[in-house]
């Protein structure tokens, strides 16, 4: 069994975000194989640049914590290819307002600290 990573999992990892504690929660009990497409890790370096952008993270922390996750993935994860009929349903799941997350109720990052690192987080 595999376990597919999206931004919404992968960005808590990186910044500081109400879900913070809930992913590393996750992360450090499943025993599946982690999937992390380039589609998700492409969100993922926008997602930090928009906030650099934005002037919400400074340009050095962007590119450490992207090299953090670049590192991670590659030692972490196992790549996975997206097709268009993958983009396809994933586009109707997010029209669907009526599902819930295991992390619903995040509200846009307040304090974009590094999140706090415990021994053996990946």
């Amino acid at each position: 069994m595999s376990a597919y990573l999206d931004t919404s999992v992968l960005l808590p990892t990186l910044i500081a975000e109400p879900s913070t504690e809930a992913v590393y929660d996750y992360l450090g009990a499943v025993e599946q194989e982690l999937w992390v497409s380039d589609f998700a890790a492409a969100e993922v370096a926008s997602a930090l640049s928009r906030l650099v952008r934005t002037g919400r993270l400074q340009a050095t922390d962007g590119v450490a914590r992207l090299s953090d996750f670049d590192i991670w993935r590659a030692a972490m994860t196992r790549p996975v290819e997206i097709h268009s009929v993958d983009v396809r349903l994933a586009g109707a799941y997010v029209r669907r307002f009526d599902l819930r997350a295991a992390c619903s109720g995040r509200a846009a990052p307040r304090d974009l600290a590094a999140p706090r690192r415990r021994a053996g987080d990946v």
